[in-house]
């Protein structure tokens, strides 16, 4: 690495010698907080207010709205054009809260997304987010952490870095004390690939090592996800129809009526009233808020793609181990030979022994479950302890587990010789300790007894070493004793079979990967409702001597793995691919990661989960939970349902508008929809697709989780779809045109006429809503709560009684009230339609592959 101007700022930063372990006290980190700032780096700058008004105002319906505001002022309308403008200002707000409620969404999953540190405060360990460290304070390093600021070492064992981030060096890092001062400082954003240390933090923010360099994040831009494209596809689709529509009735106006002031208000109002602009807006509303609500319950999108993908999900493989078990493991029970017991305060001294040895071989501060388990055994033990081990200061080496050796020793001094104790895969331990044969055969199927059990076993071994021989760099160097078994429990988490037998009703197969012992993992599976299938429990290592076709009729034909080693799950989830499924995976560790980002949809563990395995995932789970992984697989296809149902009432309700705007021109009758009356049913429409159908979660249909999974194949808006709803809203503006011909016929004032239709039209457009809203039958739909329907519906009504009944208002509108009884008929008509369609809708099944989404 290249010399930094850091070293100095080690070598001279402050360090507490009376009590170098406590870390800061609480006020102390708050003040440098203040006076430094965060620890964080320069970030794209957020829209601002003014921003968001800009972008709205680059919009084609309100540019086509302004030219309308100038056409009324250039004719020295000045009452319509202030009218008009008004109008104008109310869509721009109201469009600017809605972008300012999603912006407001992303940062809170910003704020949910940060990294998070554990530091020493007020002397106990916390996890805090990396924003609030400050300089002083002291971190703790664990294998798979992202380094949270720059920091120099206070203690360290076998702690490796990768640092390709800032030096490109692909080969990670030693960083050690008692060396030169660069070897033992770390760096922020670089990556602990092994060992674990304390550090004393020396620079944050933009005062850190990469805040120098600079970081790329300013210039990051999102790629469109696919649904995006698809959309984009069809607002420019429906633009360029609309303008060119809009030209062909300005001239058409201008050539049978020779009135271009008319002619260029009706060419406007057409435009107005087709083109779709609400596409985008959909999409950005729905995407931000249904990652916001999937953060409330408990599923942080970091990837908005995978909104898409979770609708699609064919095979969910999930881990063990604190997703499907509640990895609050406790010691069931030891044996040592032929004694077997539960942890108690009187117990056999063999089996005393064998705990205080695995407690030996476990970090006292360690977060391992396992390890935990056997720290709260022996507190649990209250006035008859179990030998007191010796002080952390004599702890001399530990020999970590690697993918070659599984099991961890520690070295302890003890007086004049030194005690090594060992725990890990029983196996392994037997190996260590030379088990012969025979003894080793019957030793195996103990543990094979105790998993089927659901129970999860560790050996337990212990050496002599003399005290002043130096130690060996290989734990297979010692002449290990055997101990005993130690076998845990660790009973399935509340509501996992619900949630995989919920899992296998939506179509989607459940596949168990873990590093347990397969007689657990059975056990466990067995437990969860995850049949193992054709195959049985397949092991690990049998997996790598197969070839590609092999291992993919091993992966079809079985639904638990046990002893799989991360490369085998990315093998695994490759050949489900091949298999043409959509795979979910969910992951933990540094090497889950590529894993994760092969899988559709990677699933990391947001609270046991290392820094590496939530950055390679798309959704990180706040609790750890599968449950959640199911819950979160609901919301993805409620959003998306939710999404495909106001993308197909846009479609539909602007056939209508479109209708009525033509339908004069057509006729020979006088112009009924001015751009004013488009801004109205714009007020409708905006906060119908992007508030009202977004708040549909809740009233989704109830079989969403009882349908197969969406094709990958399966299009927001197919060809279908796409004609189902045009007629859908050919019918609506067959409703508003009976409505004009009936005006006409009674040979009614045009300023009654255009009441009478512009009734209808509204009314059309709040009973198309409930069209599309969830719900198989018009009462299933009207019962299912949605306060935002509810109010939109109530302004849109008030508002319409006010313009179409009350004189001085509906002048403003240039309308006239017409009589009460073809008044009435404007207004059930057109819900009748309504009630007529939603009975010949019903809510849509996933398609089949390959056939495009109808509109359902």
């Amino acid at each position: 690495m290249r010399p930094s101007s850091m070293q100095a700022a080690a070598e001279s930063a402050p360090r507490a010698e009376a009590a170098p372990l406590r870390g800061l006290g609480s006020a102390d980190a708050a003040a440098r907080l203040l006076r430094d700032g965060p620890n964080a780096l320069p970030q794209a700058e957020h829209r601002s207010r003014w921003a968001i008004v800009l972008s709205v105002l680059r919009e084609p319906m309100l540019l086509l709205l302004l030219a309308a505001t100038a056409v009324y002022l250039v004719l020295g309308d000045a009452g319509e054009a202030l009218l008009l403008a008004v109008s104008v200002l109310a869509v721009i707000g109201l469009t600017i809260y809605q972008e300012q409620k999603s912006e407001r969404a992303l940062e809170a999953l910003r704020e949910l997304g940060s990294p998070r540190a554990r530091v020493l405060r007020d002397g106990s360990p916390r996890v805090l987010p990396a924003g609030a460290l400050v300089v002083g304070d002291v971190i703790l390093l664990a294998e798979g952490d992202r380094v949270p600021a720059d920091a120099r070492l206070l203690e360290d064992t076998d702690l490796h870095v990768d640092e390709s981030l800032l030096s490109g060096e692909s080969v990670p890092v030693r960083r050690h004390i008692g060396g030169p001062a660069e070897a033992a400082l770390v760096h922020a954003s670089t990556l602990v690939v092994s060992g674990h240390g304390i550090a004393e933090v020396v620079a944050t923010g933009a005062r850190t090592e990469v805040g120098r360099i600079g970081v790329s994040l300013r210039s990051l831009h999102v790629e469109p996800t696919p649904m995006q494209h698809e959309i984009r596809r069809v607002v420019v689709l429906f633009a360029t129809l609309a303008l060119a529509t809009g030209i062909a009735v300005v001239a058409l106006t201008l050539l049978a009526r020779g009135d271009w002031t008319q002619a260029v208000l009706a060419g406007l109002t057409l435009a107005i009233a087709t083109i779709p602009e609400e596409f985008p807006m959909v999409l950005a509303v729905f995407l931000a808020l249904g990652a916001w609500r999937m953060a409330r319950h408990q599923a942080l999108v970091r990837r908005t793609p995978a909104i898409e993908a979770l609708g699609a999900i064919t095979v969910l493989c999930t881990d063990k181990t604190g997703t499907l078990t509640r990895n609050r493991m406790a010691v069931a029970e030891l044996v040592a030979g032929d004694r077997r017991a539960p942890p108690r305060p009187t117990m056999d001294p063999a089996l005393q022994a064998l705990l205080q040895t695995a407690v030996l071989a476990s970090r006292a501060d360690s977060i391992d479950p396992m390890d935990r388990a056997l720290a709260d055994a022996v507190a649990a033990l209250g006035t008859h302890p179990i030998a007191p081990g010796p002080d952390a200061s004599d702890l001399l080496r530990e020999y970590p587990l690697t993918p070659a050796c599984t099991a961890v020793s520690h070295a302890w001094r003890r007086g004049a010789e030194i005690l090594v104790a060992c725990k890990g895969a029983p196996e392994t331990v037997a190996g260590l300790c030379h088990v012969e044969a025979g003894p080793r055969a019957a030793l195996l199927a103990e543990v094979d007894a105790m998993g089927r059990r659901g129970l999860r076993v560790l050996a337990v071994a212990d050496a002599r070493w003399h005290g002043d021989a130096a130690l060996p760099p290989s734990m297979r160097d010692f002449d290990f004793g055997w101990r005993g078994l130690v076998a845990f429990a660790d009973p399935l988490r509340e509501g996992v079979v619900e949630a995989v037998a919920e899992a296998h009703a939506a179509g989607i197969r459940v596949v168990m990967l873990t590093g347990d012992h397969p007689a657990t993992a059975r056990a466990i599976a067995a437990q969860a409702g995850i049949a193992a299938g054709t195959r049985g429990v397949v092991e690990g290592h049998p997996l790598e001597a197969m070839d590609d076709d092999a291992l993919l009729r091993c992966a079809t034909g079985s639904n638990v793995f046990a002893r799989v080693r991360p490369e085998q799950k990315l093998r695994l989830v490759a050949a489900f691919k091949r298999d043409g499924q959509v795979v979910a995976m969910t992951g933990d560790g540094v090497n889950d990661a590529p894993a994760l980002m092969s899988a559709h949809v990677g699933i990391a563990m947001g609270q046991r989960g290392t820094d590496v395995a939530r950055e390679a995932a798309a959704i990180v789970l706040l609790d750890d939970d599968f449950v959640t992984v199911v819950r979160a697989i609901r919301l993805g296809r409620t959003i998306y349902d939710n999404i495909r149902r106001a993308v197909h009432y846009i479609l539909a309700v602007h056939v209508p508008i479109a209708g009525l705007a033509l339908l004069p021109l057509v006729g020979g009758g006088p112009l009924v929809l001015l751009p004013l009356h488009v801004v109205f049913l714009e007020l409708i429409i905006d906060p119908a697709c992007s508030i009202v159908f977004e708040r549909e979660s809740e009233a989704a249909g109830a079989d969403i989780m009882r349908r197969p999974p969406r094709s990958q194949e399966a299009r927001l808006l197919g060809v279908r779809g796409l004609f189902a709803n045009l007629l859908r809203g050919t019918a609506m503006f067959a409703a508003v045109a009976a409505v004009y011909a009936l005006g006409l016929a009674q040979a009614l004032p045009a300023a009654q006429v255009g009441a009478l239709a512009f009734t209808a039209l509204v009314t059309g457009n709040l009973g198309l809503i409930v069209v599309y809203r969830a719900g198989d039958s018009l009462w299933q739909t009207l019962r299912a709560r949605n306060r935002a329907f509810a109010v939109v519906s109530a302004l849109a009504l008030a508002v319409l009684l006010l313009v179409t009944r009350w004189p001085l208002a509906a002048g403003w509108f240039g309308f006239e009230p017409p009589p009460l009884a073809p008044w009435l008929l404007a207004v059930c008509l057109p819900l009748a339609v309504a009630a007529l369609l939603k009975a010949g809708r019903r809510e849509p099944a996933a398609p089949d592959a390959g056939v495009p989404a109808t509109a359902g």
